[in-house]
C-alpha cells in the first residue's frame, strides 16, 4: 500500500458547494470530513455522537441554545452528543469535521441542506 499525505488544499479544490461534507480519511469508526460553509445551517443535534469542528480557513460561529462559540483558523470545538447547535459563517469558511461514520450532517432534521453521507473526495 502506498503511503501519502492528504493535502487539505487539494481536497478543498475538488468541490465548491457549501454544507456538503466530503470524507477524506477514516480512523477506526470515525470519518474526517472537509466542508465549505457559508450562511446559516439548520438547528440540529446528533443523539449518538459528539461532533468535532476544526477551522482550517476562515471564521465560523457555532450557536448553542445557551450561548455561542466563535472559531477562527487553527481552532476547534467539540459539540457534545445530544446538544442542539447551528453552525454559521458570514463568509466562506473551510472546516474539518470528525464524526462517527454514518453521521448525517443535519442529525434527525430533514432539510434542503441534508447532504448525502459517504461521499469521498
Amino acid at each position: 500500500m502506498p503511503y501519502a499525505s492528504i493535502s487539505f488544499s487539494e481536497k478543498f479544490a475538488k468541490f465548491s458547494e457549501h454544507w456538503s461534507p466530503k470524507n477524506i480519511a477514516q480512523m477506526n469508526d470515525y470519518h474526517f470530513k472537509l466542508v465549505k460553509i457559508q450562511g446559516d445551517f439548520v438547528w440540529h443535534s446528533h443523539a449518538e455522537t459528539d461532533e468535532v469542528f476544526i477551522v482550517v480557513e476562515g471564521e465560523m460561529t457555532i450557536q448553542l441554545r445557551d450561548g455561542e462559540v466563535v472559531l477562527r483558523s487553527g481552532e476547534m470545538f467539540v459539540v457534545p452528543k445530544g446538544v442542539e447547535h447551528r453552525p454559521s459563517a458570514r463568509r466562506e469558511c473551510k472546516i474539518m469535521l470528525v464524526e462517527l461514520a454514518g453521521t448525517i450532517n443535519t442529525g434527525q432534521v430533514q432539510s434542503e441542506l441534508t447532504a448525502k453521507d459517504g461521499v469521498w473526495v
